[in-house]
C-alpha cells in the first residue's frame, strides 16, 4: 500500500471571528496528484499555508501530518521533503537564471558540486537550458514560472506544492508545464495543486476536493464527480435568443448573467427543445468540471 503523503484530519482555522476553515480532512496519497478547488475566500491558501508552514499558528484545530511528520511540531523536516512553488512570482530580479538557483540550493544544504549538475538536469528539464546565465528580467513570464518549478525541484522533494502554477500564461505555456508535471508523476512525486483553472484540474489530477466557505463539499475522481453530481449534457444559449419556449420540467434551468443553460440527462431532450427556438440559437455540449464547480459553490462572485 503506498505511504500517506499528506493526512489532513478535521482541520479548521480561525482568524478571530473568521473561520477560513470548518472540520477539513482529506487524504493524499504518495505518487498522485490532488487538487484543491474552490472560489475566493474558499479556505485554498489557508490550508496551503497550512501545510507549508507560512502560518503564523498551527491549525486552531485538527492534525495535519506530511509523509508521516507532524506539523508544526516537525516543520523542518516536512520542509526538506517539500518543493514548493508558490503563487507570486518571487524570483532576484538582480540575479541570473543560475544564480538564483545556486542560491536557493544553498538553502538546502546543497553542495555547488552537486547543484551544478543538478541545475543544468532541471534547466534541460524545463527547457530553459539557453537562458541559463540571462538576468529573470529577459524571461517571459511562461520562463519565470517554468524557472520556479525547477528551482522547487532542486532538492529532489518528495512532495510537490503547486499554487496555481499556469494564471497568466498562454495556452501552449500551460499545457507545457501539464506535460513536465506528468512526467514528474510518472517519477514518482506527488503533487498537491490549486488552481482557479477546472480544466487544469480536470487533465492532472487523479482527485480532488472543492471546498466553500472553509467547508469541503465533495471529493473524488474528477470524471465520477461529474458524473455523480450533474447532468451530462448542457444546451447554451444567449438570453437574447431565448424564446417563450417552454422546456420540460426535467430540463434544469441555469440563468447566468446574458447565459442561460439548459441541463438533461439525455441529449435527444435537448435536440428535441432546441427546434423550438430559431436555428443556431445556442449549442449542445457535454457537461464539464467547471459546470460541476459553479453548481456546488454558485455563480455569484465571491470576494
Amino acid at each position: 500500500m503506498a505511504e500517506k503523503a499528506i493526512e489532513v484530519v478535521n482541520v479548521s482555522k480561525s482568524y478571530g471571528e473568521f473561520q477560513a476553515l470548518n472540520n477539513v480532512s482529506f487524504t493524499v496519497e504518495e505518487g498522485e496528484c490532488y487538487a484543491l478547488l474552490g472560489p475566493n475566500g474558499a479556505g485554498k491558501t489557508t490550508m496551503m499555508k497550512l501545510l507549508y508552514g507560512r502560518v503564523a499558528h498551527h491549525p486552531s484545530q485538527g492534525s495535519i501530518r506530511v509523509f508521516g511528520y507532524e506539523l508544526p511540531k516537525h516543520s523542518l523536516s516536512i520542509r526538506k521533503v517539500t518543493g514548493i512553488v508558490p503563487q507570486d512570482d518571487n524570483l532576484d530580479y538582480e540575479l541570473s537564471v543560475e544564480e538564483n538557483l545556486f542560491i536557493y540550493g544553498g538553502y538546502y544544504g546543497l553542495s555547488r558540486r552537486y547543484l551544478k549538475t543538478r541545475i543544468e538536469e532541471l534547466l534541460e528539464f524545463m527547457d530553459l537550458s539557453d537562458k541559463k546565465r540571462a538576468n529573470i528580467r529577459e524571461l517571459s513570464g511562461g520562463m519565470r514560472r517554468r524557472l520556479i518549478i525547477a528551482r522547487a525541484l532542486l532538492h529532489s522533494p518528495k512532495l510537490l506544492i503547486l499554487d496555481e502554477p499556469t494564471t497568466g500564461l498562454d495556452p501552449q505555456v500551460r499545457h507545457h508545464i501539464w506535460d513536465k508535471l506528468r512526467i514528474l508523476l510518472r517519477e514518482g512525486c506527488t503533487i498537491l495543486l490549486t488552481t482557479h483553472y477546472m480544466d487544469e484540474a480536470f487533465q492532472i489530477a487523479n482527485r480532488l476536493l472543492i471546498l466553500h466557505e472553509g467547508k469541503k463539499i465533495v471529493e473524488g475522481k474528477p470524471t465520477e464527480l461529474i458524473r455523480e453530481h450533474i447532468e451530462p449534457y448542457v444546451y447554451e444559449l444567449p438570453r437574447e435568443k431565448a424564446t417563450n419556449c417552454t422546456p420540460p420540467g426535467y430540463i434544469r434551468i441555469e440563468e447566468s448573467g446574458e447565459i442561460i443553460r439548459y441541463y438533461a440527462h439525455d441529449i435527444t431532450t435537448l435536440q428535441h427543445f432546441a427546434e423550438c427556438l430559431p436555428p443556431g440559437s445556442g449549442f449542445i455540449r457535454q457537461a464539464n468540471l467547471e459546470d460541476l464547480f459553479l453548481k456546488l459553490t454558485g455563480r455569484s462572485l465571491h470576494e
